[in-house]
């Protein structure tokens, strides 16, 4: 049960990592979870939230017996990182 949110945790780290608010704008993933959640895309944000329900449920009283069913089935699968351009591409041409 303590690992029940790992794979939530996982997911929304994975996304932030390639959200236009760390890609783009520069940040940390931690700021923009934290100053810049409005940002973020819709996907990340309802991560935000199950990973927050999951959390809380590890806490209730209630859930020690039937298990924290919000986050123990869940399925995460990383993303690939997006292929790198090359910034010269007749420099890669050999003659």
């Amino acid at each position: 049960m303590a690992s029940s949110c790992q794979n939530l945790i996982l997911a929304l780290k994975d996304c932030l990592k390639y959200s236009d608010c760390v890609v783009k704008g520069g940040r940390l993933p931690s700021d923009c979870l934290k100053n810049h959640a409005d940002e973020l895309p819709e996907e990340c944000q309802s991560l935000r939230k199950a990973t927050f329900e999951c959390k809380r449920g590890m806490l209730d009283m209630r859930k020690r017996f039937r298990g924290n069913i919000v986050g123990s089935q869940y399925e995460y699968t990383p993303r690939t990182p997006p292929a790198a351009t090359p910034s010269n591409p007749e420099a890669d041409i050999m003659p």
